[in-house]
């Protein structure tokens, strides 16, 4: 079975029951523990702690330790594409999806045409 690492933005759209998004519980996915920790931001923010925690505890078997080495790859690609206006936890997803030969699975337009993106609208 081919692994994928979702983004926050796929992981928002499956909270949101979207689909085109919800099918990726049935294949084997990650998600990097940053990814982890920035949707449970988002949720905190919109929601509340309960919901925060609830998809914290559901998420957190699939989530993935970012090695160091990662995270400056991710810093200089982001400073590299500046122009692009990525996030920080984009880029280290995205990143640590191609270290690890994985597709990035998000519907995040700045990342539509590049290189290992399973892009979803």
């Amino acid at each position: 079975m081919v692994v994928k690492c979702l983004d926050t933005y796929a992981l928002v759209e499956i909270y949101l029951g979207n689909p085109n998004f919800t099918r990726f519980f049935n294949e084997e996915v990650i998600i990097s523990d940053l990814t982890l920790a920035e949707f449970y931001g988002d949720l905190y923010r919109k929601y509340n702690e309960k919901t925060a925690e609830y998809w914290f505890r559901k998420l957190s078997n699939i989530s993935q330790i970012v090695p160091k080495e990662i995270l400056i790859k991710a810093i200089k690609y982001r400073i590299d594409n500046k122009k692009q206006n990525l996030s920080f936890f984009d880029c280290v997803g995205y990143i640590f999806a191609l270290e690890n030969g994985i597709k990035f699975v998000t519907g995040d337009k700045e990342f539509k045409d590049k290189e290992g993106v399973e892009f979803v609208k």
